[in-house]
């Protein structure tokens, strides 16, 4: 009997990574998945975007372990596109339970006053106010249902810290921890925890494309300190999820309002 079983769970930024991580790992709990992601590359960051693949793949995992899923197209930041998806998912399952707010994307430059206009609008528009826009959409189903849920946001290491040549992901990261807060004072009545993780530098395809080295070569003081309390170095996105787990799950029951680091010590920094 798996902790999630007869829920359902949606995952943004589901195609790869974290996000195909944490559906994977709450499929394994019994979850039904609902599944979404741009499936396309980004202005701004260096690494690139997911796929029509990449989302394939999540969907053979997750179907690997007897699950159902509805795996979508869809930008989180369009409102439109996601109530859409939210009414999708109450009209074929009759229930969302779980929202893991999971995408994201890292976009670097030198310094905060050298970065683009259009650079700083467009992180703050996937990281913030789309994760704003995906509790919009779904939390009204959980209030619907009437049954409570869990709302999972993924702030950062960064929501608490700095991060130098990276100033809309920091300020972003730091505005998740607000939403979270803020959701979890106006949703408990509904019986709907809210809470955030804070990973730290997890092996996804984030780290790749150049952004690692460039940010070292900006900003060698911060990103050649090893920050890592543990021997294990990169964390694996199934580590993350393993918290995205116990806070979808009962056992997290009477937790709201917190942000739990899986970061191995970075914060302590």
């Amino acid at each position: 009997m798996g902790r999630l079983d007869g829920k359902v769970a949606v995952v943004t930024g589901a195609a790869r990574g974290q996000g195909r991580a944490h559906a994977v790992a709450l499929a394994e709990e019994g979850a039904t998945i609902v599944a979404l992601d741009i499936l396309d590359s980004l202005r701004s960051p260096l690494h690139k975007g997911s796929t029509a693949e990449d989302m394939a793949e999540t969907v053979r995992l997750v179907e690997k372990e007897d699950q159902r899923i509805l795996a979508v197209k869809a930008d989180a930041r369009d409102l439109n596109a996601l109530t859409a998806l939210a009414d999708q998912a109450m009209a074929e399952f009759g229930r969302i339970d779980v929202v893991v707010v999971n995408h994201g994307i890292w976009a670097i430059s030198e310094n905060a006053w050298e970065t683009d206009e259009e650079d700083w609008q467009e992180s703050i528009d996937v990281l913030l106010t789309g994760a704003w826009k995906v509790t919009k959409a779904f939390i009204p189903k959980i209030i619907e249902g009437g049954l409570g849920g869990s709302v999972i946001l993924t702030s950062s290491a960064m929501g608490i810290k700095a991060q130098p040549s990276s100033v809309a992901y920091t300020v972003a990261k730091h505005g998740v921890l607000g939403l979270m807060k803020t959701l979890a004072w106006e949703a408990g009545r509904h019986n709907i925890r809210a809470n955030a993780i804070l990973p730290g530098m997890v092996d996804t395809q984030m780290l790749q494309g150049g952004t690692i080295e460039k940010s070292s070569e900006w900003q060698p003081r911060f990103f050649t300190l090893d920050r890592s309390l543990l021997p294990d170095g990169l964390i694996p996105p199934d580590g993350v999820s393993r918290a995205v787990v116990f806070l979808a799950s009962d056992e997290s029951a009477f937790i709201t309002g917190a942000a739990l680091p899986v970061d191995a010590g970075w914060t302590t920094f």
